[in-house]
């Protein structure tokens, strides 16, 4: 049976900056108002944006510094999310939280004792954990001292991270995610491997699958330590996915969605799960001057800690053509408008059966377990007499859910999870926005900090814990 739960992650949701936690990548990005550059802006940053983030002087608004003040509310959102009756929660953990800088030795015991309140509650009342050990946010000591995940010495530190994480936290852990959505490295790299942009000019290919590499193998050595400490758990690869159409029925349409699918989806789902690169990067590589230095070692060590399970985040489906046509948004992506979809008031295009295609594919591909890790509907809710009447989420989930359903009982697709996503109301990653918000639970503050982060139940909390009893009572 499925197991139904919720997700948050540490950037956007815990907050707490004006702790013991050292800054990291995505407390440099700024609240910008949303006009047609902004949610772009905000991905794409520079050495000259990330040194204005610095500067105490700065006028403008850090909306990940504040996050949805995880930090401070983690007792009364627990027991919301006891409340609601989730089986399976997804969390992360904040690096820099933990290891201010990232090259410390041992970590800052007040984040730890943040997190073990968060273990000890999901393990007392029976609330499985899908464990994000780094999602999107790098120390920035890391990043300005090292480049990044351009250096191999990354493994190194990321191994010292993973290692106090199997030590402390090794039992409380049923399903491991080393990466979130790895393959956002590649059409997001700041997010996806704190990769500054330069200033005058796009990414240097090089230096992108440079990072991407130093992650396979950090991923792979990861789960070689975690075998060797003997830790529970599996552990599992997350994607980004788009379920990819054709414009029209033209060849080239066809061949060019092919294409941008092994590159854009598949390729590092496919370097984790199969243990080696894929024979369509060799083409890709050659046209785009990437030249990486793949040791012996790295072969083996990818050939031999290859991930258990497969996961995915899905919110929209995408086309693609060879024909200039109207564009619209998608997650951390622009693609072509599809004329038979509804969009969010953020155009991505709500499809329902796109998940049960996309749920197909990954277990075609991969042949194991499938969690949905992330999915959910992004809206600007309007909070009345402490009410949100937010019919057009319950609407999302229910045509989603359905389809779960038919994939798993007709399609025979082994699914162990679905989580939502943003289960309570955190900082948008691809906008740094509050506007858009994913939750069940309201919370009250603005894109510009202000509000009294007071938590509300919004209509989609009842809708979701009457589902999850009704999925529950049905075992």
């Amino acid at each position: 049976m499925i197991m139904w739960g919720g997700a948050t992650a540490a950037s956007q949701y815990e907050g707490g900056f004006d702790k013991k936690k050292g800054i990291d990548t995505q407390d440099c990005r700024p609240y910008l108002p949303r006009n047609s550059n902004a949610t772009m802006q905000t991905r794409l940053l520079t050495k000259q944006v990330i040194q204005e983030s610095k500067d105490e002087e700065s006028k403008l608004y850090y909306p990940f510094r504040v996050g949805t003040k995880g930090y401070e509310y983690v007792e009364e959102d627990l027991n919301l999310l006891k409340e609601l009756g989730i089986q399976i929660y997804r969390f992360s953990l904040s690096w820099a939280r933990l290891f201010p800088k990232g090259i410390e030795e041992k970590p800052d015991m007040e984040g730890v004792q943040y997190y073990d309140q968060i273990f000890e509650f999901c393990k007392q009342n029976n609330i499985k954990i899908f464990l994000t050990m780094n999602h999107y946010a790098v120390p920035l000591y890391l990043v300005e001292n090292y480049g990044g995940w351009t250096n191999r010495n990354m493994i190194r530190y990321y191994l010292n991270f993973a290692n106090f994480v199997f030590e402390r936290w090794g039992s409380y852990v049923d399903y491991w995610l080393p990466f979130n959505e790895i393959n956002a490295g590649y059409f997001s790299p700041y997010n996806g491997t704190g990769l500054i942009k330069p200033e005058s000019e796009g990414y240097d290919m090089q230096k992108v699958f440079e990072s991407l590499h130093h992650q396979f193998v950090a991923n792979a050595k990861t789960i070689q330590l975690a075998k060797k400490l003997k830790v529970s758990g599996e552990f599992g690869a997350m994607i980004s996915c788009f379920c990819y159409y054709p414009f029209t029925p033209k060849p080239e349409d066809n061949f060019k969605l092919v294409k941008e699918e092994q590159v854009n989806q598949w390729f590092c789902s496919d370097v984790l799960m199969k243990g080696k690169y894929p024979y369509y990067m060799d083409d890709f590589f050659e046209k785009n001057k990437v030249n990486l230095n793949i040791t012996k070692d790295d072969k083996k060590v990818l050939s031999e800690f290859p991930c258990e399970f497969i996961s995915f985040s899905y919110y929209s489906s995408s086309v693609v053509t060879t024909e200039e046509v109207e564009k619209t948004a998608g997650n951390l992506v622009i693609t072509t408008k599809n004329p038979y979809l509804q969009a969010s008031e953020w155009g991505w295009q709500i499809d329902a059966i796109g998940l049960r295609t996309t749920l197909n594919k990954v277990y075609d591909r991969y042949n194991c377990p499938v969690i949905i890790a992330e999915n959910g509907f992004g809206a600007k809710d309007v909070l009345e007499k402490e009410q949100v009447h937010d019919l057009y989420r319950i609407n999302y989930f229910d045509s989603h859910f359905n389809e779960i359903i038919k994939a798993e009982k007709e399609d025979k697709v082994d699914i162990r999870a679905y989580i939502a996503w943003g289960i309570i109301d955190i900082v948008s990653a691809g906008s740094c926005e509050m506007d858009k918000r994913y939750g069940v639970i309201y919370v009250d503050g603005d894109n510009e900090g202000n509000g009294t982060y007071r938590r509300y139940k919004k209509d989609s909390f009842y809708w979701y814990q009457d589902f999850i009893k009704k999925q529950t009572n049905k075992i």
